[in-house]
């Protein structure tokens, strides 16, 4: 029998493979119980189109150019067990696109630099079917594919038992789907990338418990004495799609058992992570990854900003969004003033650092550096002075790594802090002494002092991390007894900030531990988030 060659046009961008299992007879093998994309069906293998290149006529045979008719083709009878053999098969090359109502887009940034609006089109999100071999649900009809359409109350099932001999659907040239997903008119989204169900929408108020935890009460009356190291984990929080960048925890004393998780899904969620691990409330307010999050200092309030260029300052007892902006670029970090708590400062891509005014609604301040990237903001001296971190550190010079600033003035105090060649991805402030840490890609935390001129310890050095690109962040326990810091192995450690030794190695996660918190009243308990999306509360 000839045999016809279909038309491809990809040129030198391969077509995409759809998959599935194979049984060692080269069959494909039966999964009428699994839940499978609608359109991704019984397209498991690749179909070799030298095989099937003729397109099935409305009677269901298929003709050669010669004009020779082509036997018909059935891919499986009644019976369950005539499975379609491998080389008959069809991949189907448009999916029905649908809008999800439950649950959130996967994330997509940190892997993929494209464009707002443009994603391929097999890796739009697909309505979920329940396969059968004996009944099979055509896509909705194209430009490419045109079926007959039933009136309603007539015999529905001779379409589908047509449908169900010719089930070789015919192949749409690549340039007609590029079309097809770009042109409004064909019913489906030009931004086939859509964000979750709750995006542009106020979130639910928060459902919080009006008492205070039993674990936390008998701590409330009491000072803070003495940190002690967690041995095992009390909770694993999954829920994030992405990898969690930080976590932190309530910083008024009687709501501290709510925990704020920040991730590259979209999303920030807030948990009750001391009585039930569970999740209060999720937010779907930004269209791209959210880098930075932050608690306001009356613990009411979540300000965060994102990937996507926007600003928002969300009200957690109404849902309601109190401040919302637009940066001018991506965003990585945001910290409130600690005196004046409508002022805050967020900085990311960009070679300026900009502190906003809520009331306002607008930026009040520039601080304007010869960098690319601000990592992290520390503020000093009670909001008088901050630091930021950048990444323009270069191989004969590293000045600009760390810059000391007035707040007011918004002028240079010192950009000769670290002298060494490494970028600092985080800074964390001491409690009770007059020093900040710095987190290097150096693999280890440098000691500073936090008083012009800002001098580097050279004694004291805390080593045995890894950091390896990644933004792990440290911090200091209530104490200042203690210091915790992420590693890019997915280990925990603590150090003596005393003696620089370290306390204990706490095997975290399977990927990067990039954020750890302690508990500002319980005095056992450490929170850690990693790379993977995962959050574990250690006590």
């Amino acid at each position: 029998m000839a045999s016809l060659v279909a038309y491809d046009d990809s040129g030198s961008e391969a077509e995409p493979e759809p998959a599935g299992r194979l049984s060692a007879a080269d069959q494909v093998e039966d999964t009428s119980d699994v839940v499978t994309p609608h359109g991704q069906d019984f397209a498991s293998g690749v179909l070799d189109r030298t095989e099937v290149g003729a397109l099935p006529t409305e009677h269901g045979s298929r003709e050669d150019p010669a004009g020779r008719r082509l036997p018909l083709v059935r891919l499986w009878g009644s019976d369950p067990g005539a499975r379609p053999a491998r080389r008959l098969q069809w991949p189907r090359m448009e999916p029905e696109v649908t809008v999800p109502t439950s649950e959130p887009s996967h994330p997509s940034l940190w892997t993929s630099h494209a464009p707002a609006g443009h994603m391929p089109l097999a890796a739009a999100r697909f309505k979920q079917v329940k396969l059968s071999w004996g009944v099979y649900d055509s896509p909705e009809p194209s430009l490419g594919a045109q079926t007959k359409s039933e009136a309603p109350g007539k015999n529905g099932s001779s379409l589908q038992r047509k449908r169900h001999e010719d089930c070789v659907i015919p192949y749409t040239p690549k340039r007609l789907r590029q079309m097809q997903t770009s042109n409004p008119g064909t019913g489906e989204s030009k931004d086939v990338e859509a964000q979750g169900p709750s995006v542009g929408r106020a979130p639910a108020p928060l459902c919080v418990a009006p008492g205070v935890s039993e674990f936390i009460q008998p701590y409330l009356d009491s000072q803070y004495k003495e940190t002690m190291i967690p041995k095992s984990v009390l909770f694993c929080l999954r829920g994030h799609r992405g990898p969690v960048n930080s976590v932190q925890w309530c910083p008024v004393f009687s709501k501290s058992h709510m925990l704020l998780s920040v991730s590259m899904d979209k999303t920030f969620k807030v948990w009750n992570a001391v009585d039930s691990g569970r999740c209060l409330q999720t937010y779907f307010l930004h269209h791209e990854a959210v880098r930075a999050a932050q608690w306001s200092p009356c613990g009411q309030r979540i300000l965060s900003g994102g990937f996507d260029f926007a600003l928002h300052l969300t009200d957690l007892e109404t849902g309601t969004q109190l401040f919302s902006a637009q940066s001018d670029f991506r965003i990585t970090t945001l910290k409130f003033h600690p005196k004046d708590h409508s002022l805050f400062v967020c900085g990311g891509f960009s070679s300026e650092i900009k502190a906003w005014d809520i009331r306002t609604g607008k930026v009040v301040r520039s601080y304007k550096a010869t960098i690319q990237q601000t990592l992290d903001i520390l503020f000093l001296q009670e909001g008088s002075e901050f630091l930021s971190s950048t990444d323009a550190s270069s191989r004969d010079s590293a000045d600009r790594t760390i810059i000391a600033w007035d707040f007011r003035s918004s002028a240079k105090i010192s950009n000769q802090i670290f002298h060494e060649r490494y970028t600092c991805p985080s800074l964390t402030l001491h409690p009770r002494e007059p020093v900040f840490l710095a987190q290097t890609n150096g693999n280890y935390l440098a000691l500073f002092s936090a008083v012009w001129p800002y001098r580097m310890s050279r004694r004291r050095r805390y080593e045995g991390h890894k950091v390896e690109g990644y933004s792990v962040g440290c911090e200091c326990s209530p104490d200042g007894d203690l210091l915790v810091t992420g590693s890019a192995d997915g280990r925990v450690l603590l150090y003596s900030f005393r003696t620089a030794s370290r306390a204990r190695t706490l095997p975290g996660h399977a990927q990067a531990c990039v954020g750890t918190t302690f508990h500002p009243v319980l005095p056992s308990v450490l929170a850690t988030c990693s790379w993977e999306g995962d959050i574990k509360i250690w006590h």
